[in-house]
Protein backbone atom coordinates (compact mmCIF):
# COMPACT_ATOMS: atom_id res chain seq x y z
CA UNK A 1 0.00 0.00 0.00
CA UNK A 2 1.21 3.54 -1.30
CA UNK A 3 2.00 6.01 1.96
CA UNK A 4 0.28 9.49 1.77
CA UNK A 5 4.15 11.17 2.63
CA UNK A 6 5.89 8.78 -0.08
CA UNK A 7 3.01 9.39 -3.02
CA UNK A 8 3.75 13.62 -2.02
CA UNK A 9 7.40 13.31 -1.78
CA UNK A 10 7.51 11.15 -5.34
CA UNK A 11 5.20 13.80 -7.05
CA UNK A 12 7.49 16.77 -5.92
CA UNK A 13 10.49 14.65 -6.97
CA UNK A 14 8.97 14.39 -10.63
CA UNK A 15 7.74 17.58 -10.37
CA UNK A 16 11.21 19.06 -10.60
CA UNK A 17 13.11 16.93 -12.66
CA UNK A 18 10.63 17.90 -15.17
CA UNK A 19 11.11 21.61 -14.22
CA UNK A 20 14.36 21.23 -15.00
CA UNK A 21 13.93 18.94 -18.04
CA UNK A 22 16.43 16.25 -17.05
CA UNK A 23 15.44 12.45 -18.05
CA UNK A 24 14.72 10.06 -15.06
CA UNK A 25 18.11 8.03 -16.40
CA UNK A 26 20.31 11.64 -16.35
CA UNK A 27 19.00 12.17 -12.69
CA UNK A 28 19.21 8.48 -11.72
CA UNK A 29 22.85 8.56 -12.93
CA UNK A 30 23.93 12.02 -11.19
CA UNK A 31 22.42 11.13 -8.30
CA UNK A 32 23.83 7.69 -7.71
CA UNK A 33 20.41 5.83 -7.60
CA UNK A 34 18.84 3.18 -9.98
CA UNK A 35 17.08 4.18 -12.79
CA UNK A 36 14.50 1.83 -11.25
CA UNK A 37 14.69 3.16 -7.70
CA UNK A 38 14.25 6.52 -9.14
CA UNK A 39 10.89 5.33 -10.83
CA UNK A 40 9.46 3.71 -7.75
CA UNK A 41 9.99 6.85 -5.86
CA UNK A 42 8.22 9.17 -7.84
CA UNK A 43 5.41 6.68 -8.36
CA UNK A 44 5.26 6.66 -4.64
CA UNK A 45 5.72 3.28 -4.57
CA UNK A 46 8.86 3.41 -1.41
CA UNK A 47 9.68 6.01 0.93
CA UNK A 48 13.39 7.32 0.45
CA UNK A 49 15.85 7.73 2.52
CA UNK A 50 17.27 10.70 3.87
CA UNK A 51 20.67 9.82 2.45
CA UNK A 52 18.59 9.15 -1.31
CA UNK A 53 16.66 12.61 -0.68
CA UNK A 54 20.01 14.43 -0.29
CA UNK A 55 21.33 12.65 -3.66
CA UNK A 56 18.14 13.90 -5.34
CA UNK A 57 18.59 17.22 -4.49
CA UNK A 58 22.01 17.45 -5.27
CA UNK A 59 21.63 16.17 -9.06
CA UNK A 60 18.57 18.23 -8.83
CA UNK A 61 20.28 21.44 -7.94
CA UNK A 62 17.67 22.39 -5.08
CA UNK A 63 17.71 22.12 -1.15
CA UNK A 64 16.25 18.77 0.20
CA UNK A 65 13.32 20.66 1.79
CA UNK A 66 11.72 20.79 -1.35
CA UNK A 67 10.43 17.76 -1.44
CA UNK A 68 8.62 18.66 1.42
CA UNK A 69 7.06 21.58 0.17
CA UNK A 70 3.44 21.48 -0.02
CA UNK A 71 3.00 22.62 -3.48
CA UNK A 72 -1.09 22.50 -3.35
CA UNK A 73 -0.79 25.28 -0.21
CA UNK A 74 1.13 27.40 -2.17
CA UNK A 75 -0.26 31.02 -1.78
CA UNK A 76 1.86 32.98 -4.02
CA UNK A 77 -0.67 34.92 -6.58
CA UNK A 78 -0.26 38.55 -8.15
CA UNK A 79 -3.44 40.45 -9.70
CA UNK A 80 -2.19 43.83 -11.82
CA UNK A 81 -5.00 45.71 -12.91
CA UNK A 82 -5.02 46.93 -16.48
CA UNK A 83 -2.50 49.85 -16.58
CA UNK A 84 -1.28 49.52 -13.06
CA UNK A 85 1.53 47.82 -13.72
CA UNK A 86 4.85 48.99 -12.22
CA UNK A 87 7.14 51.48 -14.33
CA UNK A 88 10.87 50.27 -13.82
CA UNK A 89 14.35 51.31 -14.61
CA UNK A 90 15.88 48.18 -15.52
CA UNK A 91 19.59 47.53 -15.41
CA UNK A 92 20.98 47.77 -18.74
CA UNK A 93 17.57 48.96 -19.35
CA UNK A 94 17.91 51.12 -23.25
CA UNK A 95 16.78 54.68 -23.59
CA UNK A 96 12.97 55.35 -24.49
CA UNK A 97 12.72 51.75 -23.91
CA UNK A 98 9.52 51.61 -21.38
CA UNK A 99 9.63 48.50 -18.77
CA UNK A 100 5.53 48.28 -17.17
CA UNK A 101 6.29 45.22 -14.66
CA UNK A 102 2.76 42.90 -14.95
CA UNK A 103 3.67 40.72 -12.00
CA UNK A 104 6.15 38.86 -9.75
CA UNK A 105 6.04 35.59 -6.98
CA UNK A 106 8.39 35.12 -4.10
CA UNK A 107 8.68 31.75 -3.87
CA UNK A 108 9.67 28.78 -5.75
CA UNK A 109 12.85 27.98 -7.57
CA UNK A 110 11.78 29.59 -11.27
CA UNK A 111 11.91 33.19 -11.37
CA UNK A 112 9.88 35.36 -14.11
CA UNK A 113 9.73 38.41 -15.19
CA UNK A 114 6.80 39.87 -16.84
CA UNK A 115 7.20 43.02 -18.63
CA UNK A 116 5.27 44.80 -21.20
CA UNK A 117 7.78 46.70 -23.09
CA UNK A 118 7.14 49.78 -25.30
CA UNK A 119 8.99 51.59 -27.40
CA UNK A 120 8.96 55.50 -27.55
CA UNK A 121 9.21 57.67 -30.06
CA UNK A 122 12.75 58.03 -29.66
CA UNK A 123 13.82 54.85 -29.37
CA UNK A 124 16.55 53.40 -31.23
CA UNK A 125 17.19 49.42 -32.48
CA UNK A 126 18.99 47.55 -29.91
CA UNK A 127 20.87 43.82 -30.72
CA UNK A 128 22.92 43.32 -27.64
CA UNK A 129 20.43 42.25 -25.27
CA UNK A 130 22.21 38.70 -23.49
CA UNK A 131 21.12 37.44 -19.97
CA UNK A 132 20.80 34.02 -18.32
CA UNK A 133 17.35 32.54 -19.18
CA UNK A 134 14.66 31.73 -21.67
CA UNK A 135 12.61 34.69 -22.90
CA UNK A 136 9.09 34.95 -24.52
CA UNK A 137 7.78 37.33 -26.72
CA UNK A 138 4.56 38.45 -27.69
CA UNK A 139 4.22 41.46 -30.08
CA UNK A 140 1.15 43.47 -29.24
CA UNK A 141 1.84 46.41 -32.45
CA UNK A 142 4.09 47.50 -34.63
CA UNK A 143 6.55 45.71 -37.38
CA UNK A 144 10.45 44.89 -36.94
CA UNK A 145 13.33 43.04 -37.70
CA UNK A 146 14.60 40.88 -34.67
CA UNK A 147 17.94 39.80 -34.40
CA UNK A 148 18.65 36.37 -32.79
CA UNK A 149 22.75 35.39 -32.49
CA UNK A 150 22.93 35.20 -36.93
CA UNK A 151 19.52 35.20 -37.60
CA UNK A 152 16.71 37.79 -38.62
CA UNK A 153 13.08 37.60 -38.30
CA UNK A 154 10.19 40.00 -39.70
CA UNK A 155 7.88 40.29 -36.47
CA UNK A 156 4.45 42.10 -36.26
CA UNK A 157 1.62 42.19 -34.01
CA UNK A 158 0.45 38.47 -32.96
CA UNK A 159 4.01 37.03 -33.87
CA UNK A 160 5.62 35.23 -30.80
CA UNK A 161 9.88 34.38 -30.14
CA UNK A 162 10.86 32.02 -27.34
CA UNK A 163 14.52 31.80 -27.09
CA UNK A 164 17.60 31.17 -24.83
CA UNK A 165 18.31 34.89 -24.04
CA UNK A 166 22.41 33.67 -23.21
CA UNK A 167 22.73 34.74 -27.39
CA UNK A 168 22.96 38.35 -28.33
CA UNK A 169 19.21 39.72 -29.08
CA UNK A 170 17.40 42.52 -29.50
CA UNK A 171 15.20 44.83 -32.22
CA UNK A 172 17.46 45.22 -35.16
CA UNK A 173 15.50 47.88 -37.17
CA UNK A 174 11.71 49.34 -36.72
CA UNK A 175 9.39 49.05 -39.62
CA UNK A 176 6.53 50.60 -37.86
CA UNK A 177 5.07 51.82 -35.16
CA UNK A 178 4.12 52.47 -32.61
CA UNK A 179 5.82 49.05 -31.06
CA UNK A 180 5.18 47.20 -27.41
CA UNK A 181 5.47 43.73 -26.65
CA UNK A 182 5.29 41.15 -23.78
CA UNK A 183 8.15 40.06 -22.74
CA UNK A 184 8.98 37.03 -20.28
CA UNK A 185 11.76 35.85 -19.07
CA UNK A 186 12.55 32.69 -16.94
CA UNK A 187 15.73 32.04 -15.22
CA UNK A 188 16.16 29.58 -12.18
CA UNK A 189 17.02 30.93 -8.46
CA UNK A 190 20.11 30.92 -6.56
Amino acid sequence: MRSLSAARIGAQVRALRMAVEVSGGALAKISGISSSMLSRIERGLVSPSVETLERLANGLGVPASRFFSDQARRTDFCHVRAGQGVVVDRVGAVSDYRYELLGHLLSGNLFVEPYLVTLLPGADPYVTFQHPGLKFLYFLSGEVSYRYGGKVVEVRAGDSLLFEATALHGIEAIQGGPVSYLSLVFTLRE
